[in-house]
């Protein structure tokens, strides 16, 4: 169904990357025999996709796709056709051969928030864990990482991801996994490892941060972005039931808490770079994520509430080194 060969080649040319190989193919294999029931309607539509290399590939800015002169029409309405069968398109946006993507997320918003912060990426390897379909994989290529590996457990996102690879011409910097970051192994390989929208989503969050900080060399950067509340360094909401319709939720530290449990993992030069509150420009339905999404998730008569009566999602940006 799928072949991750290519990337078990560039792991065995890696010295610090190498010891992957003990567990990586299995999991892969498991993976296989556990296909979610529509992989096999995705694959097929994945499979007719190209992957002719395109005249012009922008990163840097956005991530768009083109050739010069454009595609013939009729070939441009049977690629939006095959993109629209992956709905929902959750993270983005993307712009491929005229056809704008116009995703759930401006997750272009949230990378413009935090790249200024972060050390330059060039000639890094990356590790996004819960990359979603990858936008943020390729912003991170348009700012000359070396190689960005991103991990995420969703069959869909990994679709999502190969299509956008595929029109890109199968660039080989660039791999998704579908794993969770508690099956990697202690690697300590990654230049830079970004968590971006996790930590809310893990049972123990500061198992999450060491799982991190065992992914990083000495003096690696991690770029952690979360869900977070107002107040001083004991704040914390842990909500009773669900949160914004989310049931999947568990821990909503303030920046300045999240700073504190950073570095009693171990974490030195922690810094709190951006905090920001969600809008419903930010996150909202189109017509490539018909379902709901915020503007529904919060108190008609009170915005600054979500429907369970909480505050309205702020998220921050917490820039740390891992000095081991």
């Amino acid at each position: 169904m799928f072949s991750f060969t290519d990337f078990y080649k560039i792991l065995a040319q890696h010295d610090t990357l190498r010891p992957w190989l003990n567990t990586l193919p299995q999991q892969m294999s498991d993976w296989e025999e556990k296909a979610h029931g529509d992989m096999g309607r995705w694959i097929r539509a994945l499979n007719k996709f190209p992957t002719d290399k395109p005249d012009n590939i922008d990163l840097k800015t956005s991530v768009t796709v083109s050739n010069n002169g454009g595609i013939a029409e009729g070939e441009q309405k049977r690629l939006e056709s095959l993109l629209r069968l992956l709905h929902p398109w959750r993270k983005g946006p993307f712009t491929v051969h005229g056809i704008h993507i116009d995703t759930e997320w401006r997750s272009d918003w949230k990378w413009d928030r935090v790249l200024p912060h972060i050390s330059p990426l060039k000639n890094r390897t990356v590790l996004d864990v819960g990359c979603g379909n990858g936008y943020h994989m390729w912003r991170m290529l348009g700012e000359e990482a070396k190689m960005v590996v991103g991990i995420d457990p969703s069959n869909l996102f990994l679709i999502q991801f190969e299509a956008i690879k595929r029109l890109m011409g199968n660039d080989e910097r660039a791999f998704l996994l579908p794993l969770g970051i508690e099956q990697l192994p202690e690697l300590r390989a990654f230049d830079t490892v970004f968590s971006m929208g996790v930590l809310y989503h893990r049972r123990s969050p500061l198992d999450h941060l060491i799982q991190l900080k065992n992914q990083l060399r000495k003096d690696g950067e991690l770029i952690l972005e979360t869900l977070v509340i107002d107040g001083d360094e004991n704040a914390v909401l842990v909500p009773t039931h669900r949160y914004a319709q989310m049931h999947n939720v568990y821990f909503f530290p303030s920046a300045k808490a999240l700073k504190v449990w950073l570095e009693k993992c171990g974490f030195v030069d922690v810094k709190i770079v951006d905090e920001n509150v969600t809008t419903t420009g930010e996150q909202r339905s189109t017509e490539w994520m018909t379902n709901n999404s915020l503007p529904e998730y919060l108190d008609p008569n009170d915005p600054s509430k979500t429907v369970e009566g909480y505050p309205a999602p702020k998220r921050a940006v917490l820039i740390a080194r891992n000095p081991d």
